[in-house]
């Protein structure tokens, strides 16, 4: 009924997994990294030192595109990242995914690693094949002081990504007040609105981020909004059963009744995906259990349907919902 919210955030595994970083690599890795990767992901920069000076080349990649560059940023290691610029690394080299340095620095919520890219003029628009820029990379992953560093640089903090996504809707997804907060305060549209016209509001109330809905509230979100099929912040939370998010809706005056395109109201969409603690609620709240859609089902036809929704038909049955209706 409402689907997934599909994030670039945190890059894919790289050379190694990052909490191993002092293990010897894979036999099919060794036939692939060279001894310059395998120095920094031991954390060794005498070594990369040593091996820079033997001509080892700074700007190898890998079947991914991949640098020597990419591989400390995913580490965060500035110390290694200096000594790899200063020895002729691109800065601004994009893997097969169109990820940079930066992207990777960003991901690994190193303000240090951040700091020096900058410092050697890392593109901080730079795109990645999804259209997400660092910001966005750092607003997922809940990168705020990486965030602080980048906001400064940059003309317009709501440049969307491919989906139409802001970083402000990646913040209010993960759920990091603090993310939001910075961003707001630095001119984020808080009704910005992505493909799917679905606004920050929409995604911290889906996943239940309470504190977040409240903040965005506060900043002037509006709580009735509605995206491309009419789903409102409260059946976005009714479908994913977040009732501390649908209790807080409900007592700011929402209208529980209030159909989406296909005249499915908050019950509907919570009888049909077997969320029962919401479906009490709602009706507690006074909740029409026989209004109909658009094709005449009512959220008894709904919650007969669904494979987790015999709870709901106890409730719906035992609330007053007319068990003879007819579509």
């Amino acid at each position: 009924m409402y689907c997934s919210f599909a994030i670039n955030a945190e890059c894919c595994c790289f050379f190694f997994p990052k909490h191993r970083k002092n293990c010897q690599p894979l036999s099919f890795v060794l036939r692939i990294c060279p001894s310059l990767v395998q120095a920094i992901f031991n954390g060794d920069p005498d070594e990369v030192r040593a091996l820079i000076f033997k001509k080892e080349d700074v700007n190898f990649q890998d079947n991914e595109k991949r640098t020597p560059l990419h591989a400390a940023a995913y580490l965060g290691d500035a110390e290694i990242i200096e000594l790899l610029i200063l020895s002729g690394a691109r800065v601004n080299a994009k893997d097969s995914k169109w990820l940079t340095p930066l992207h990777r620095a960003v991901a690994s919520c190193s303000e240090e690693a951040v700091q020096v890219l900058l410092k050697h003029s890392a593109d901080v628009n730079a795109r990645d094949k999804n259209w997400q820029t660092p910001l966005h990379i750092a607003a997922a992953n809940k990168a705020v002081k990486c965030a602080e560093a980048l906001v400064p640089l940059l003309s317009n903090v709501n440049v969307s990504d491919r989906a139409g996504r802001t970083a402000l809707h990646h913040a209010a997804f993960s759920g990091h007040g603090e993310m939001v907060k910075l961003l707001l305060s630095r001119g984020a549209n808080i009704n910005a609105f992505d493909k799917k016209d679905r606004r920050a509001i929409h995604w911290a109330a889906y996943m239940g981020h309470i504190e977040v809905v409240k903040l965005l509230v506060a900043h002037g979100a509006e709580v009735t909004c509605k995206d491309k099929k009419s789903y409102t912040p409260l059946h976005a939370a009714a479908s994913s059963g977040m009732i501390s998010v649908v209790k807080y809706l409900l007592d700011l005056g929402v209208d529980m009744n209030e159909p989406n395109a296909y005249g499915n109201t908050p019950l509907h969409v919570a009888c049909y995906n077997g969320q029962d603690v919401v479906v009490n609620e709602l009706i507690d709240c006074g909740a029409n259990v026989n209004q109909k859609n658009e094709k005449g089902f009512t959220p008894l036809h709904f919650a007969a349907a669904s494979t987790h929704g015999a709870l709901c038909l106890e409730l719906l049955v035992g609330n007053g919902a007319d068990v003879n209706m007819k579509v």
